[in-house]
């Protein structure tokens, strides 16, 4: 289940997809298969080539994009990992508390 975006923020993320660029969406989030973790940053671009190249600079596989929106594919990040690819891109999200 996701909350805590305004739909602005949405509009914002998809609309830098479709401009081809690296786009950052983070909020709450909650799935029992995924205990510790609150947020979501959805990661996406639509050229799927950068996206990619993007997040094998994180140790992240092409596969593990999530194209079930054909529009919007992104990377789904939490946890660890999550913080850790904000914090080195310099991405300021008040969801996020060290």
């Amino acid at each position: 289940m996701a909350f805590g975006i305004k739909r602005h923020e949405l509009k914002e993320w998809k609309a830098q997809i479709e401009r081809g660029e690296i786009a950052f969406l983070t909020h709450y989030w909650i799935d029992d298969r995924f205990p510790g973790c609150s947020t979501v940053t959805k990661v996406g671009c639509r050229d799927l080539v950068k996206l990619a190249e993007w997040g094998s600079k994180y140790g992240l596989k092409p596969e593990w994009i999530d194209k079930r929106r054909q529009d919007y594919p992104h990377y789904d990040l939490f946890g660890e990992k999550q913080a850790e690819v904000l914090e080195l891109e310099g991405v300021l999200t008040p969801l996020l508390k060290k």
